[in-house]
């Protein structure tokens, strides 16, 4: 592909960002099958563990599309890639992404989200300043964050807005926090037309099954425990991945240059009754499996360091300015998740092995036999 008929996706073969890609192409699960654009994508992607081009099967080969396999820690690379394309906009969704993985090793996080934000920020500038007219006026650059950066609530405290100070508590959202302030300083400093937003808990298809959720879906299955964090009562607000999708749209549409959008699906729910439901769902669609009822498995262990008690998501500025809403609720989200799952054991298969299997066993060994379960945060 080229000329300036695409935008270029960064991590597009993730969990969110292959969701954004099938459902900006018409082909994801829950979509029509009507393209949102008739503009292409170009997928720029390193490919880790949690990058699977599965998850882009139904596109791969398709018009419209190009995978580009490589690192945006690499300067030249992005550059050459944003010469060649010449994209009408950036989505940035390439980052580390899982809480645990960042308390055991947090060095990959600050290279990759930091690092790597900045290199494409400073890729970004070049090739913006050397556009002119109306490809110059309508570029923008689509920063996807998470609500992590904003630290932890109190049982009574107000949902996180816009203006709530960062305090971030992990080193996966401190890197996060770190590049949300790169990119402001970018538009400040250098004019350079970004927008971020900062999402709550997604879930949904194709997400990788170190995760809250998934884990949940694929150990239940198995018989496996349960693992659930301390008391269970950490609450968040989740957000189904298609609706998240949309919102990021709605952003690149119509957001405003600078401005921070909030992203939260108005469902907050403790990590125990998420597992509780998830073992519901389970009984009924698998009547007869010999694990039912599935409740029987869930197994508390001992809290992660520095746990986030509560996450809330106030969305009224992205539903007021752009006139988002999301569209699932927890339930009917929750059981097109579990249906899918369900749907897809040779996708669960693929992803939990090698790789994954091995980074399991090397940082929680045989302490309950599987990873614990951790928060589902914005990739």
């Amino acid at each position: 592909m080229s000329g300036s008929n695409c935008i270029l996706v960064t991590g597009g073969t993730g969990f969110i960002g292959s969701n954004f890609v099938l459902d900006w192409m018409g082909a994801g699960p829950t979509t029509s099958g009507k393209p949102t654009s008739d503009t292409g994508i170009i997928n720029l992607d390193l490919l880790t563990y949690a990058g699977n081009p599965a998850n882009l099967a139904a596109i791969e080969g398709r018009p419209g599309y190009t995978l580009v396999h490589g690192d945006i820690c690499d300067a030249t690379l992005v550059a050459e890639t944003l010469d060649r394309y010449q994209p009408k906009a950036i989505v940035h969704f390439a980052a580390e992404s899982h809480v645990d993985r960042s308390i055991v090793g947090p060095e990959a996080f600050l290279k990759t989200n930091i690092d790597g934000t900045f290199t494409l920020l400073n890729a970004a500038r070049s090739y913006y300043e050397r556009l002119t007219g109306e490809k110059k006026e309508n570029f923008r650059f689509l920063h996807v964050s998470t609500d992590e950066v904003y630290g932890t609530l109190g049982p009574h405290d107000p949902a996180f807005h816009e203006k709530t100070p960062y305090a971030p508590n992990s080193p996966y959202a401190a890197s996060k926090a770190s590049s949300d302030h790169l990119v402001r300083a970018w538009v400040h400093t250098y004019k350079l037309p970004c927008i971020i937003t900062n999402c709550s808990n997604n879930y949904g298809p194709f997400q990788f099954p170190e995760k809250l959720i998934p884990l949940m879906i694929t150990h239940a299955l198995n018989g496996k425990p349960l693992p659930v964090y301390g008391d269970g009562q950490q609450i968040r607000d989740w957000l189904y991945v298609s609706d998240h999708a949309s919102a990021l749209v709605a952003v690149l549409e119509r957001g405003r240059i600078g401005e921070t959008y909030n992203v939260g699906g108005g469902n907050q729910r403790s990590n125990l009754a998420v597992v509780e439901t998830i073992c519901a769902l389970l009984d009924e669609l698998r009547p007869d499996s010999k694990f039912a009822p599935h409740s029987q498995l869930i197994t508390y262990v001992k809290d992660r360091p520095g746990h986030d008690r509560r996450y809330a998501i106030d969305a009224r500025k992205i539903e007021s300015e752009l006139g988002w809403t999301a569209s699932e609720s927890f339930e009917t989200g929750l059981r097109k998740t579990v249906e899918w799952y369900l749907a897809n054991p040779g996708w669960i298969e693929n992803v939990t092995s090698g790789a994954y299997q091995q980074w399991v066993q090397k940082n929680y060994g045989d302490r309950t036999g599987i990873a614990p379960a951790s928060e589902v945060v914005a990739r």
